[in-house]
């Protein structure tokens, strides 16, 4: 979406090391924790995203996003469903 190819490659490389403001670095934190190990996630992480400059209505909207493409992804893995050509893994 920043329609910034080199910063879209650093991010898919690793959001860690990408240049990625320490905004969007939280949400990412906060992403892959929601998707790898959801049971760990608490409302101190909520805080620290509320810390980080998100707003409440913006870290349910993103909830909802990651929720959505990991419930697609467990449902496309589960029935062995071929991802699309463009969306194949290099």
């Amino acid at each position: 979406m920043s329609r910034d190819d080199v910063l879209a490659k650093e991010v898919l490389e690793g959001f860690r090391n990408s240049k990625l403001d320490e905004q969007h670095k939280a949400l990412c934190e906060w992403a892959e924790k929601l998707t790898l190990t959801p049971v760990k996630c608490a409302r101190e992480d909520v805080e620290a995203l509320k810390a980080a400059g998100w707003s409440e209505e913006q870290i349910v909207s993103a909830a909802q996003i990651i929720g959505y493409f990991n419930h697609l992804n467990r449902l496309a893995d589960g029935l062995g469903i071929d991802l699309e050509p463009e969306m194949k893994p290099e």
